[in-house]
């Protein structure tokens, strides 16, 4: 199952960097299918409250969004959105999408033991597992 989900997220996250900013945009304040969250929450082995912290939004409305086929918000989607274009960096430095899943689940020594996913919440998060993902590319110091 999470194998599945795995690829799921893989696919999004790789058309996700195929699209221009204005696009991304577009579909970023349409807001992402609320039945992504599910996709996250098992790729990612998130459980409530990470992911309510996440996503900013708590579970009882992203379960209830996807019941009533609602968009999620547009915070909740450029938070998504923001994981997908991180995530696909990722998959580029382990070359394995299963890897680079594993690396974002896990707290990370170099991000001062956050788990890579969880701080890509915030857009100055997004930066610090990039610049990690990027020395561990480059062979640099974190």
């Amino acid at each position: 199952m999470r194998d599945a989900a795995i690829a799921a997220f893989s696919d999004f996250s790789a058309n996700r960097v195929l699209l221009n900013d204005s696009e991304r945009l577009l579909q970023i304040k349409a807001g992402f299918s609320a039945q992504l969250f599910q996709v996250v929450r098992i790729a990612f082995d998130l459980q409530g409250r990470s992911l309510e912290m996440l996503l900013n939004v708590s579970i009882s409305t992203l379960k209830r969004r996807s019941r009533e086929q609602q968009p999620l918000t547009s915070v909740a989607s450029e938070r998504l959105d923001r994981v997908a274009v991180v995530c696909h960096l990722a998959e580029q430095v382990f070359q394995n999408r299963n890897m680079a899943a594993c690396w974002m689940s896990k707290p990370n020594k170099a991000l001062g033991g956050d788990t890579p996913v969880l701080l890509c919440g915030t857009e100055i998060g997004g930066k610090q597992v990039r610049r990690v993902l990027q020395a561990l590319e480059w062979g640099g110091p974190a």
